[in-house]
């Protein structure tokens, strides 16, 4: 009998019971947060999963199939052309506008068809970090110092991370450069610009479905806000013109589609979400019951869908118990958090990277969380250092990076983020608090 086994599942079953005995349910802080931790779960599957994560799952499993491995290999790879790579995946995010969940598929798609640690962790810090109409908000609301250098750090921030990832992994970029090297030429089935209109058709679904409500209702992001839902059928009716020409697609299956979505928008022209859904569900069903390579596509953006949602589910869970909603507790007293950001000391920015990397921002959010705890005291350096560290980190985030990349690459990447955020915030409120 192994021993060592028999007593670490003893041990488990002994916390597990512990924990169970001694469950604080009944007091008003611990049921307080189980709510927050459901109310949050169920806002962000009502608000994320199907605006942003269902195209963001399809975009990813299209880069997996449809992109030419050698193609990212050559841009984004070990052996890439260092500024291009750096200078196409740190301005991302002024394209995406996403937030830190939506960007993960996108990161694990091009990060498994051969893309450098380098260039894909840049990546996946501008994604959700520079968002124009984030900062924009920024400036005016929070002052344009803090827009300004939000902009600047971001874009900063994501390069340098990415240097620094690729520095430290060295080793292992060596030895992915070298498997790279021996892979064979693919089959090209479609041009370069087809691919780019393919994609940029799923990239405009995405941005336009989530297109925020601006502040003010007048001048191009309140036109554009009042356009969404149009500009986000064009995006469709050409994705679906397409299929049909490009990948072989049936029309008739297509077009059913169409009619189907059209019939539920005018049902429920007061619900897009209702339209929209018909949309993702017809794609899936004519995707996965092709023969083609469209069915590839399916099985890659399911495969995708299977290895993420759970893993952030459970992150929005933890997050909510821990910190709840905007404008709500969870376990974690918003006092504690008030009282540690005053200033500009070395803790009150360490606690302000730290505290919003383990938060979860959706896209805007951070700025009336800032515009409040300024108000209580919150210092100019704090405020920055959690701008640049909070919308591209969550708990949910770190858990589905873990499963891409690892538990040593997550930490280190983490801990740049925090790292630097934390000086960055210093250095403002030297010249700015």
């Amino acid at each position: 009998m192994d021993w060592k086994a028999e007593w670490k599942e003893l041990t488990l079953i002994v916390a597990v019971f512990l924990a169970f005995f001694y469950l604080p349910v009944g007091t008003p802080r611990f049921d307080n947060a189980v709510l927050e931790a459901l109310h949050l779960a169920k806002w962000y599957a009502q608000e994320h999963v199907l605006l942003c994560l269902v195209p963001a799952f399809f975009i990813a499993g299209a880069i997996a199939v449809f992109v030419s491995q050698a193609s990212v290999i050559k841009y984004l790879g070990a052996k890439a052309n260092k500024f291009l790579a750096y200078a196409v995946a740190s301005v991302s995010g002024i394209l995406l506008a996403v937030c830190s969940c939506t960007v993960l598929p996108l990161f694990a798609g091009i990060y498994r068809m051969g893309a450098g640690i380098g260039p894909a962790t840049a990546f996946l810090y501008s994604g959700p970090a520079i968002n124009v109409l984030a900062i924009v908000m920024t400036a005016r609301v929070l002052g344009l110092e803090l827009g300004v250098a939000r902009a600047l750090g971001a874009v900063v921030f994501s390069v340098l991370i990415g240097v620094l990832m690729h520095l430290i992994f060295i080793k292992d970029e060596n030895q992915k450069l070298a498997v790279q090297m021996i892979l064979p030429d693919e089959e090209v089935k479609r041009t370069l610009g087809q691919n780019s209109l393919y994609f940029a058709s799923m990239v405009g679904i995405l941005v336009f479905a989530n297109w925020a409500r601006p502040e003010e209702m007048s001048g191009i992001w309140a036109t554009l806000y009042n356009l969404k839902w149009v500009l986000t059928s064009v995006f469709a009716s050409s994705l679906g013109l397409m299929l049909i020409l490009w990948f072989g697609l049936a029309w008739w299956k297509v077009v059913s589609v169409a009619l189907s979505v059209t019939a539920v928008w005018v049902v429920f022209s007061d619900q897009p979400l209702m339209a929209f859904s018909a949309g993702a569900i017809g794609l899936s069903l004519i995707t996965s019951t092709d023969k083609g390579e469209t069915s590839e596509w399916f099985l890659s953006t399911w495969g995708f869908a299977k290895q993420i949602m759970p893993l952030l589910l459970f992150g929005v869970l933890i997050a909510g118990a821990l910190l709840g909603r905007v404008g709500q507790e969870g376990l974690i007293p918003t006092q504690w958090i008030s009282s540690a950001l005053g200033g500009n000391s070395l803790s009150a920015n360490f606690f302000a990277s730290f505290a919003g990397a383990f938060m979860y921002f959706a896209t805007l959010t951070e700025v009336p969380i800032l515009q409040g705890l300024i108000a209580n005291g919150m210092g100019k350096g704090p405020a920055l250092a959690l701008l640049l560290s909070g919308p591209a980190l969550s708990l949910p985030n770190m858990l589905v990076i873990r499963s891409v990349i690892g538990t040593r690459k997550t930490i280190v990447f983490v801990s740049l983020v925090i790292v630097m955020a934390t000086i960055s915030g210093m250095v403002f409120g030297a010249f700015f608090g």
